[in-house]
């Protein structure tokens, strides 16, 4: 669960991260109100879960409550990348002297928690990765041991931070990695993370990421799990207990299991697609679960094609079949379907099948061929 950076920031207060001084609006008269009890100048800032906010004018900087006004006039129902901006954060305007980065995350090669820290910040991690790798000063920490005073201290020393800035920065990543562990973060980044020419550090934004395994922990969870701003297909998908990942594609694509479901995006991709979806079925490809996944995905008006792409190890592709049978009778299709069944009983299966194909409901014999003909059919 991705949190907004308002939400990110009320998260990071739990822990005794510092932020700039703010709070949420809805509307532009609230904005005004933020921004007296924040203290001029502030910056009005859009709320959505994606980047290229600034570069899309959702950022403004203002002086008093007339530009406060003006910029919220501006900004609130503006859209960024699809994304609908409904609230802004108001937040009193900082001065900057150097910009860093700081993050916990989990590398699952190492199986280790991995926290990233540079002295280049505000800019993409991915950009001064590339660019500048010496800059980025990694920690593992074993989640047995945690994170101590003294091990931040040497690790803020090797990203070569401002002598200011030391103390404070080793103090907040202990927080920060508090926050990771203690608050169940998939992701806890900040960037950028500030020295102001007051001396003092804090987190200008946040970033957070919830693992939503964790969430039977957190009931306070509840007030970030709205629906406000969520991509109706995946709100629609959770309700039905799938595991789905909305994308901006017109091949639907329904498989069994996510390294399959993973690796059939990667065809539709290879044979010149693109795929609307990630949904995974699991293990249960009876008729309830397929009629289920291929609602969710008929929902999707940029569906152009449907590929179903299965492989039965455990479970049985004549009983896929059936599944699939079943849940064409019940589910008013819009786009044609193209099949791929490999595996367990997959002769039994595709026999089953054969009396239903039509120019709408398509087999093909290996994963690339289907792949190609879902393309092909979507783009007519």
């Amino acid at each position: 669960m991705d949190l907004y950076e308002y939400q990110g920031k009320q998260y990071f207060s739990r822990f005794d991260i510092p932020t700039s001084a703010g709070g949420v609006a809805g509307t532009t008269a609230e904005a005004v109100v933020v921004a007296d009890a924040a203290g001029y100048p502030v910056v009005v800032k859009a709320q959505v879960k994606v980047g290229g906010r600034g570069k899309a004018g959702g950022i403004k900087l203002a002086a008093d409550a007339a530009e406060v006004t003006a910029a919220a006039d501006a900004i609130l129902g503006m859209d960024i990348k699809g994304h609908r901006v409904n609230v802004v954060w108001v937040e009193h305007a900082s001065d900057i002297e150097k910009e860093y980065y700081a993050s916990f995350t989990l590398d699952r090669t190492e199986k280790l928690h991995l926290g990233m820290l540079s002295a280049e910040g505000g800019v993409e991690i991915e950009e001064v990765a590339a660019n500048n790798p010496d800059a980025i000063a990694k920690i593992y920490v074993n989640p047995v041991d945690g994170l101590d005073i003294e091990t931040a201290r040497k690790w803020v020393d090797a990203a070569n931070l401002d002598d200011a800035a030391r103390e404070q920065t080793a103090e907040l990543l202990v927080n920060l990695y508090r926050c990771y562990v203690e608050g169940d973060c998939d992701l806890a980044e900040i960037n950028p993370l500030i020295l102001t020419p007051a001396g003092n550090v804090h987190a200008l934004d946040a970033k957070v990421t919830l693992d939503e395994n964790a969430s039977f922990r957190h009931p306070e969870w509840e007030e970030f799990a709205s629906s406000e701003g969520e991509d109706e297909r995946e709100t629609m998908a959770k309700a039905k207990g799938l595991n789905y990942i909305g994308l901006s594609g017109s091949v639907g694509i329904i498989a069994n299991g996510a390294g399959l479901a993973m690796s059939t995006l990667d065809v539709v991709t290879q044979v010149g697609g693109t795929a609307a979806n990630f949904l995974d079925i699991g293990g249960g490809a009876n008729a309830d679960v397929m009629a289920a996944a291929l609602e969710v995905i008929n929902a999707d008006p940029a569906v152009r094609s449907i590929f179903v792409n299965i492989f039965g190890g455990i479970t049985r592709v004549d009983e896929v079949a059936k599944g699939i049978i079943d849940a064409i009778d019940r589910v008013e299709l819009r786009s044609p379907i193209v099949l791929r069944l490999d595996g367990t009983n997959a002769e039994e299966g595709r026999t089953l099948l054969a009396s239903h194909l039509s120019d709408r409901l398509r087999a093909e014999p290996t994963m690339i061929e289907a792949a190609k003909r879902a393309v092909e059919m979507a783009g007519r």
